[in-house]
């Protein structure tokens, strides 16, 4: 577990705007630089038009630095409540988003707001995540 990306993705999840699921997340991650970015949900009453926690951190990444490796993600966590016992891990769209700033062996803590965590790597959570350069 990284207490840094915990503590910063359970912090700015009490910030989500979730008025429809009430369904707050955060995100946080460190790049190659040793950065850390967070971010959280953001509901619409047109569901689709929202966006996932992880991909508002990676915003905040990219409008910060340049390519490079202020842009490459060595680590992510993420915060959410548990989902029928299990823990939330990022959506299929937040995987690949992430897979594109990230290695294959990156982890990617996941916890409830106890701080209870589970880590999976991104090769894990997305085996067969596309390439910019069209390798898989």
């Amino acid at each position: 577990m990284d207490r840094e990306l915990f503590e910063k993705a359970n912090a700015v999840r009490a910030n989500a705007h979730a008025p429809y699921s009430k369904f707050r997340v955060g995100a946080a991650l460190r790049t190659a630089a040793g950065t850390v970015f967070a971010g959280t949900n953001v509901e619409n009453a047109s569901y689709p038009e929202g966006w996932c926690a992880e991909t508002s951190a990676i915003a905040h990444m990219i409008a910060a630095a340049p390519a490079g490796p202020g842009r490459r993600i060595a680590a992510v966590g993420v915060v959410a409540e548990r989902i029928d016992g299990r823990f939330t891990t990022p959506c299929g769209g937040c995987r690949q988003r992430l897979a594109e700033f990230a290695d294959p062996e990156t982890p990617v803590h996941v916890s409830d707001p106890t701080g209870e965590t589970r880590t999976f790597t991104m090769r894990e959570l997305l085996p067969a995540a596309f390439a910019l350069d069209g390798e898989q």
